[in-house]
């Protein structure tokens, strides 16, 4: 098992549980680091925190008091957790440093490390790069904002072992030495600003994924996202392009059909078997990175030509009275919904809504032209709906929960419709993940 290297920490508060704060918390204590606990919402009979109490972890639960933080030298918070929140707060005015999970893999010290990051399209590209190394033999884990405690992960994995980490904003926002050899940055978009408050916050935060790299790392970028080239301009990473729209001299990009790599041929996009535009840009980026990763041409092409989509986004469901599903509950935001919508040229029938973060839903007018329904839900239902309505769309209902909303599309469609989920909204307004509301649409897709 992995320890920790030149760590300078000792005195430790880990704020919120969950699956990274239970998991971290053991770490440290295996490192005899002393470690409290503090969770608001947790109870002392919770299953995290009498495991935590056996192993000698001091755990508060009920309220933040700022009294924890009398000794501590470092505080390792939930990603989720706003900075707002008192004890962090009080800590910034302490200099007491505080961080996510995620930077302990610098101290873990991983041989190959490959962060993906970006506003769409990480899950897709982070299971797709950890499949080209597994076709290739390549010792390799898969870890992060996909599901796996990436120090976790770390701890027990192997010195010759590869790791391929999706990351999100909130875990990039508190790094500080971290430092993937392999960056991915796929595209930027306004996300999240409930929690970074501007894009410029989004941006600093999507930004500590290369901020650390020597000329030694690599730096995958989307050439066809001008935020992104602006960002990355700095960077002192070797800088790997990719694009969908141009030729380029170097990097991944498409030609007639085809998947170049420096001049390389790679696939023909017709061979290629995950379908959809945002895609391609993501199977571009996965590209880059395999061949910069010395992965050969012959496994990402294997790869390419069988792996058709990840859970929840742009998954196909069922196809019922030849009526076709699709799950895309990952769709968190406008712009994942609207790359969907361009998935299809069928008449659509659309299930959205979700948690309101204060955003309108203007940006999702253009992508309604293949609209012919919508079935709306959550907190943000009558805001889409104004778009919906503003799209010349007459058949627009709202809905209390899924099951009405999959019972309510049905009723509505016809044989060769799309019914697809696609929200553009984060769950949490009424379910605690979106993989529990996309598996809640899939559920009542087969009880129909």
């Amino acid at each position: 098992m992995r320890k920790l290297r030149n760590f300078p920490y000792n005195n430790i508060l880990v704020l919120g549980l969950a699956k990274s704060g239970t998991a971290v918390s053991k770490i440290l204590h295996r490192n005899n680091k002393n470690v409290i606990v503090n969770d608001l919402k947790a109870s002392k009979q919770d299953d995290s925190v009498i495991e935590l109490e056996k192993l000698g972890i001091e755990v508060v639960t009920g309220s933040h008091p700022v009294s924890l933080l009398e000794g501590i030298d470092l505080i390792i918070k939930n990603p989720g957790i706003p900075y707002e929140n008192i004890l962090l707060q009080q800590a910034v005015e302490e200099e007491i440093p505080i961080i996510t999970e995620i930077e302990l893999l610098y101290y873990f010290d991983i041989r190959n490390l490959v962060g993906i990051t970006g506003s769409n399209g990480k899950t897709t590209t982070t299971t797709l790069i950890y499949e080209m190394y597994k076709q290739a033999e390549f010792a390799v884990e898969i870890a992060g904002n996909i599901g796996h405690v990436a120090s976790q992960v770390a701890e027990t994995m192997g010195n010759e072992r590869s790791m391929v980490v999706e990351l999100s904003s909130f875990q990039l926002q508190g790094t500080r030495q971290f430092r993937p050899h392999i960056s991915v940055l796929l595209n930027i978009f306004e996300a999240h600003l409930d929690f970074h408050k501007n894009l410029e916050n989004y941006q600093n935060a999507k930004a500590n994924i290369f901020q650390n790299h020597t000329s030694e790392d690599f730096l995958v970028y989307n050439a066809d996202d001008q935020k992104v080239v602006q960002m990355i301009h700095s960077a002192k990473s070797r800088k790997v392009p990719f694009s969908r729209m141009k030729k380029l001299d170097r990097g991944a990009y498409v030609d007639n059909g085809v998947i170049y790599f420096n001049e390389e041929y790679i696939i023909d996009i017709a061979d290629i078997a995950l379908v959809g535009t945002h895609n391609l840009e993501n199977i571009l980026a996965a590209v880059a990175a395999a061949k910069v990763s010395s992965i050969p041409t012959s496994a990402i092409k294997s790869v390419l030509s069988v792996f058709n989509g990840v859970t929840h986004r742009m998954q196909f469901v069922a196809k019922k009275e030849e009526r076709l599903f699709y799950n895309d509950s990952k769709a968190t935001n406008i712009l994942a919904t609207s790359k969907a919508l361009q998935s299809f040229d069928q008449p659509t029938i659309l299930l959205a809504g979700g948690l309101d973060r204060g955003n309108g839903f203007d940006d999702l007018l253009p992508y309604l032209q293949n609209v012919k329904a919508m079935v709306l839900f959550g907190e943000t239902a009558e805001k889409i709906q104004q778009i919906g309505q503003s799209a010349g769309i007459a058949n627009i209902s709202l809905v209390e929960d899924m099951n009405e909303a999959v019972k309510n599309a049905y009723q509505v469609s016809d044989k060769g419709d799309v019914i697809l989920l696609s929200p553009a909204c984060a769950s949490w307004d009424q379910y605690t993940t979106f993989e529990e509301r996309g598996n809640i649409f899939m559920e009542s897709v087969h009880r129909l």
